[in-house]
């Protein structure tokens, strides 16, 4: 990640550079890393013999799917060698997040989605570009995420939120927060782990302080930014996104891939 293709020279250094073929080598089975992968990969050679993987739900967006999904999961599930040497699960999942407002292909009306009347600590939706809606967009989104897009027993996985910059957000960080939390309220409701991905520098700009008493306050989070293994293992010493959040993975660039360290 960070899955929105940009330049090499990013200053930011946090995207998936979608290059060429991998050529690293399976690592050290005493030294297992991990591995994210999505639609930049799609047709293109993975290494093997990885520790565990992460593969990405959408195609870059909140609102589609990576069109080769299935063969990425079965991919993963073929390739992790190693799970028992990390606290990762073998295979998990990440996906885009985002909160479009009106500008979105589309918004929601009102607190019912797909027959469900959804619990929304943030008041009545009624269609509007606010935070009510928000949650409710979020959630949405998740219930796609795990239902629409083709995974099978999406309660069995740990769910990570893609959070970016790049991505379309409002300025107003509560509305974003509560979007989260309404995906977060999605993915916990069918039993399943939820976790954050992103930047302590971007987090702050899309969601600011979270407060103690949300549902985001806690989950593990994902952290982006290394430019090598040492500097990710380094970054597993830095805070959590949220209050009472704990490191569990970090992430850094090598050979034009996304590789994850999980932290002890």
């Amino acid at each position: 990640m960070l899955k929105m293709v940009l330049s090499v020279a990013t200053t930011l250094a946090l995207v998936l550079l979608g290059g060429g073929p991998a050529t690293a080598g399976p690592p050290r089975p005493a030294d297992p890393v991990g591995i994210d992968v999505s639609w930049p990969q799609c047709g293109k050679a993975l290494p093997e013999g990885l520790g565990f993987a992460i593969v990405g739900v959408n195609n870059g967006l909140a609102n589609n799917t990576n069109p080769c999904l299935q063969e990425q999961l079965d991919w993963a599930e073929s390739t992790v060698r190693y799970p028992q040497a990390t606290n990762q699960p073998r295979v998990a999942l990440y996906v885009n997040t985002a909160n479009p407002g009106l500008a979105g292909s589309w918004w929601p009306t009102s607190n019912f989605y797909m027959g469900t009347l959804v619990d929304n600590p943030y008041g009545k939706c009624e269609g509007k570009n606010d935070r009510p809606c928000a949650y409710i967009y979020g959630y949405a989104k998740a219930y796609d995420d795990a239902v629409a897009r083709g995974v099978e027993d999406p309660d069995s996985y740990f769910w990570w939120l893609d959070v970016e910059t790049e991505n379309s957000w409002q300025a107003d960080t509560v509305a974003n927060r509560a979007d989260l939390e309404g995906m977060t309220a999605y993915f916990e409701s069918i039993g399943a782990e939820v976790g954050l991905y992103s930047t302590g520098y971007q987090w702050g700009r899309i969601a600011g302080s979270v407060p103690s008493t949300s549902n985001l306050a806690g989950l593990p989070s994902w952290l982006a930014g290394a430019r090598t293994l040492n500097g990710a293992k380094s970054n597993c010493s830095l805070s959590g996104l949220t209050p009472g959040s704990r490191v569990q993975v970090t992430q850094y660039v090598s050979g034009g891939l996304d590789y994850d360290v999980a932290c002890k």
